[in-house]
């Protein structure tokens, strides 16, 4: 499809070629694949995992929840391939069905859209904080405030990056699918050959493990129904911002196929390269009392297992990993954003929706980003003995729960739409009924799960309650629903009628 053709189709959809279509298939294949990032969500969720549930929430835990995302992702691609525009997955609600559809759907996006970007930024910092602490010897004490202050550091880099150089940041998402590929390569090799010891596969494939202070650490019957589905947390977070392949549709030449192809096919080798990295983890995990006691941080598999320098070299592999992810997270969440204000839904929309001369969405992008550092404040504290503080996993719940959902909507009215709905050139066929179906619960479970208290101390009324220790994610995601719906029934929906045309009539062919 040429690029006549591509802005065609848009204005089909009732939009004007305003962003630069620049982006190859593998771009957008690449900026998909970035933002899930097996070098960021498997390290920096690592202990969820493998404190609720232990070695089988990573074996098994991951091909299977790694199988139910793909098949989300096979229903949000053929949708994009019938509507392959910025908005993305609003614009489908709200075309599948009412305007209330795509109000909802755009703000969970956004949502969860500048979340995700947060929690991205602040795990590059986490592990930039410990890799300067390593490299100086200990003159960069890596404390809680400087890990803030670095995580401010590259959420603004990122924004610079996305605002100045546009054609930079499609050659770095190409740069960085091969810095995944081949970082995850060389951290494998390192896990494989330079450990002296290596656990059983007994240990890998059915090994348990509960630290959550749920069910006094036993495996009874709460450790199988609540303890082990928190440890899915690690796959749902990583593999997820795959949407991003839509956001930057109105970009990428041959959307209606390429966008389609590299949403499905950013999950599929995600999910590959991830469980392969993951295993090496478990069969370098030798010191457990130890990793139990540092709260189940990946970094004490790699200080325990290697020397120093390896160990480091493990946390730059990833740091680095992490800054293209972030970068790539900024991006999505303004084409979002400069998508969701075109048509009017956020406030001051005519500011977030104007592109500069380099037709870039500048002011999306610094209203996204001070928004992601705004909702992080809360990891300045931590429970003592923590490293990672909970406000990190309630960023990351945040997150999953708000993109999911925001995924949800869609997928039901295109269910609910039957043999109505019109496909583009990639289509499930007859498949998209179960699929859909499969995907919808999928999704209603894991948002229940994701909202739950993360330990005793987060559960009000208990004994040991603290406030650091709180899951704060379904006090944000429930004042933020709250929020828009009442926005909705006294004003919105006097004046929010979905997506606007900014277009008069179709180019002819």
């Amino acid at each position: 499809m040429t690029t006549e053709e591509d802005s065609r189709r848009l204005a089909e959809l009732g939009y004007k070629q305003e962003l630069a279509r620049t982006w190859s298939g593998f771009s957008n294949f690449a900026i998909s694949f970035s933002i899930i990032s097996i070098l960021a969500g498997c390290f920096t969720t690592f202990g969820q995992a493998w404190n609720n549930g232990g070695p089988i929430a990573i074996s098994w835990g991951w091909p299977l929840i790694s199988v139910f995302i793909l098949i989300i992702g096979f229903c949000m691609s053929e949708l994009v391939s019938a509507y392959p525009t910025a908005g993305g997955i609003y614009w489908w609600a709200a075309k599948l069905g009412k305007p209330i559809h795509g109000w909802f759907t755009g703000w969970l996006n956004l949502i969860g859209l500048v979340a995700v970007t947060a929690s991205v930024d602040y795990g590059c910092a986490t592990f930039l904080n410990i890799t300067l602490n390593r490299l100086t010897g200990g003159a960069w004490e890596g404390t809680l405030p400087q890990a803030f202050l670095l995580f401010v550091i590259v959420l603004a880099l990122h924004a610079l990056i996305n605002i100045y150089s546009h054609k930079l940041i499609s050659l770095l998402q190409n740069v960085s699918v091969w810095w995944h590929v081949a970082g995850a390569a060389i951290v494998v090799a390192i896990l494989i050959f330079a450990p002296e010891n290596h656990q059983s596969a007994s240990f890998v494939f059915f090994g348990t493990n509960n630290s959550s202070g749920f069910g006094d650490g036993s495996d009874g019957l709460p450790f199988w129904l609540y303890v082990l589905p928190l440890g899915f947390l690690l796959t749902q977070y990583t593999i997820t911002g795959f949407d991003a392949c839509a956001h930057v549709s109105e970009e990428t030449q041959g959307a209606a196929r390429s966008a389609a192809r590299g949403l499905w096919q950013s999950i599929f080798y995600s999910a590959i390269g991830g469980w392969i990295l993951l295993l090496s983890f478990l069969f370098a995990a030798t010191h457990v009392d130890e990793i139990n006691k540092n709260a189940g941080f990946v970094g004490t598999i790699f200080d325990t297992a290697l020397s120093s320098p390896l160990a480091t070299a493990i946390f730059a592999i990833s740091t680095i990993g992490q800054f293209f992810c972030g970068m790539s997270c900024v991006t999505s969440m303004s084409r979002m954003t400069y998508a969701f204000s075109r048509d009017g839904a956020v406030p001051g929309w005519r500011l977030w929706s104007k592109v500069d001369r380099n037709r870039t969405p500048v002011n999306a992008i610094i209203a996204g980003c001070v928004a992601a550092a705004l909702i992080t404040l809360p990891a300045l504290y931590a429970p003592a003995g923590l490293t990672t503080p909970v406000a990190f996993y309630a960023v990351v719940s945040i997150a999953v729960i708000g993109l999911y959902l925001a995924f949800l909507i869609p997928i039901w009215l295109r269910l609910r739409m039957g043999d109505a709905f019109q496909p583009g050139p990639w289509t499930l066929g007859r498949k998209y009924k179960a699929l859909c179906w499969i995907a919808c619960v999928e999704i209603v479970i894991v948002s229940i799960y994701f909202i739950m208290p993360f330990s005793p101390a987060g559960v009000p009324g208990s004994a040991d309650f603290t406030w650091t220790s709180v899951n704060y994610a379904p006090i944000a995601v429930g004042v933020v629903l709250i929020g828009i719906a009442l926005w909705w029934a006294l004003s919105a929906r006097h004046w929010f009628t979905g997506p606007r045309r900014t277009i008069d009539e179709v180019p002819a062919a």
